[in-house]
């Protein structure tokens, strides 16, 4: 069996950070891409919006 010193040089080792640092660039740059898809689809719906204020509805003949 392993001592406690052992078993913690092991998850400190550079490998273990290098994995870390890895997962925590990939996350950031997951919460990125969410970012910047939330903000395109909030300009979408915004143009969609504004689109359908201007249409007239006898044109659409929905009335």
């Amino acid at each position: 069996m392993d001592s406690l010193d052992d078993i913690i040089a092991v998850l400190e080792s550079p490998e273990t950070t290098k994995r870390t640092s890895l997962k925590k660039q990939k996350r950031k740059w997951r919460e990125i891409e969410a970012y910047k898809e939330k903000q395109r689809l909030r300009k979408e719906l915004q143009e969609l919006d504004y689109f359908a204020d201007n249409l007239d509805l006898e044109e659409l003949d929905l009335i």
